[in-house]
């Protein structure tokens, strides 16, 4: 497959078509699922997936606690924490009540609205 802009030509070769075809989809099977842990207990639903901005990680946002999205606990946890089981997600060793006492996973404000902002 060939993509072509004003001078340049980007391939995709078949090899990565394959893993990309046998990968993830953030929206169909992660966005929105329950996380469960490895006693099959819900621990929360994935509200997110962040990829850090040089693609050397990428984390899920879990929301913990509340109801109907109201008094979420959103944790950030990598990605290669969680399985994939049986079409269920796992993070195995994980409580509700230890997701709690996690750092509170907050967005950064963005670059585009906040002019004063450094990285």
């Amino acid at each position: 497959t060939l993509f072509r802009s004003s001078s340049k030509t980007l391939g995709v070769s078949q090899q990565e078509l394959n893993l990309a075809e046998k990968g993830w989809s953030a929206k169909k099977d992660i966005i929105g699922k329950t996380v469960y842990n490895d006693n099959n207990e819900k621990i929360g639903d994935v509200n997110d997936v962040i990829f850090s901005r040089n693609n050397s990680a990428s984390f899920v946002v879990i929301g913990v606690g509340g109801f109907l999205g109201m008094g979420e606990h959103d944790v950030a946890v990598p990605l290669s924490r969680i399985k994939h089981d049986n079409d269920k997600l796992i993070l195995a060793g994980a409580t509700k009540e230890a997701l709690k006492k996690m750092p509170e996973f907050r967005y950064a404000k963005s670059e585009r609205t906040d002019n004063k902002t450094t990285r």
